[in-house]
């Protein structure tokens, strides 16, 4: 069985990177003209990925009820607990980001201050600025594809396909928790390889370094793989690993320090310890689940100590 979920998990990786390229290698159509349209294309490709990858698990995985509530179970697609699901990885997830929270408030604060020097007025009106700003910057991003790519279609296909479907996979398949939570991100990983090839050929990158700046990302995909597949086994609920991507992708890099600003250094230091501290706690799986003895659940997460 496990040979049967590792050869799965593969198929499904090669699938989801395949596909993007199929409407030109296989269907032959032309170029998109636009990048819109190429991202819009990639979003139908995606899309079509993440059906066929909950398919072709379905059709995998020892299961035995007919009920659809069962079946989108095992997926970590659930209506119960989501307050619990979205807040406490939320909360959880920007401690690793402390720095960067207080490096922006820093810099807000700077910002207010000049205005108030330059006789921009009183604190009220510059709070309606700000919001003022933050409604059009929310604007802008609700009709801006790169948005949608990064903070809906990416996540959403890539948490469906390589968490919802592989973990699952690979715990029926007879692989223990601990390594199920290392081996899934190496498949999340291999997917974005193909961003080699598009960062040589498009941005004219030497190989050396192309292959330096995929590493990084790479390496960060990787962490995060660890830390999203633990959120889904400790909480059994999609959302949770979900909503991380998501504040990840639009947060990016954590900072760690900024020039003449300790206090940024000292926040994320902090931020990392209470991450360490908080990290079983906050994912303790009574929090997002009614019943975690002789339940029968896929994820394992019942009987994990």
């Amino acid at each position: 069985m496990e040979a049967v979920a590792v050869i799965a998990c593969v198929f499904l990786t090669l699938f989801y990177v395949a596909i993007l390229y199929a409407p030109t290698l296989i269907l032959r159509l032309p170029p998109p003209s636009s990048l819109k349209n190429f991202l819009i294309r990639r979003f139908v490709c995606a899309a079509i990925s993440s059906v066929v990858s909950l398919l072709f698990s379905a059709l995998i995985l020892p299961i035995r009820s007919e009920e659809a509530s069962s079946l989108v179970g095992v997926y970590g697609i659930r209506s119960d607990h989501m307050w619990q699901a979205v807040v406490f990885p939320l909360s959880l997830t920007s401690l690793m980001y402390a720095g960067s929270l207080v490096l922006k408030s820093m810099l807000l604060l700077k910002s207010w201050k000049k205005n108030t020097n330059d006789g921009g007025g009183v604190l009220s009106d510059c709070i309606k600025s700000a919001l003022k700003t933050f409604l059009d910057y929310m604007i802008s991003m609700a009709s801006n594809v790169m948005a949608w790519r990064n903070y809906v279609v990416a996540p959403l296909t890539e948490e469906l396909v390589f968490r919802a479907c592989m973990i699952p996979l690979l715990l029926c398949g007879g692989f223990k928790i601990c390594t199920v939570i290392f081996l899934c991100p190496v498949f999340f990983s291999l997917a974005h390889l193909n961003h080699l090839m598009e960062i040589y050929s498009r941005q004219n990158y030497s190989l050396l370094k192309a292959s330096m700046a995929v590493g990084l990302q790479l390496g960060y995909t990787v962490v995060f793989g660890w830390y999203a597949s633990f959120l889904f086994v400790r909480t059994g609920n999609l959302v949770s690993p979900l909503v991380a991507h998501i504040f990840c992708n639009f947060m990016g890099l954590p900072v760690t320090f900024a020039r003449k600003r300790g206090l940024v250094s000292v926040a994320f230091v902090a931020g990392v310890l209470a991450f360490l501290w908080l990290l079983f706690p906050l994912t303790r799986p009574d929090l997002y689940n009614n019943k975690t003895n002789n339940c029968r659940c896929w994820h394992g997460y019942c009987s994990w100590n």
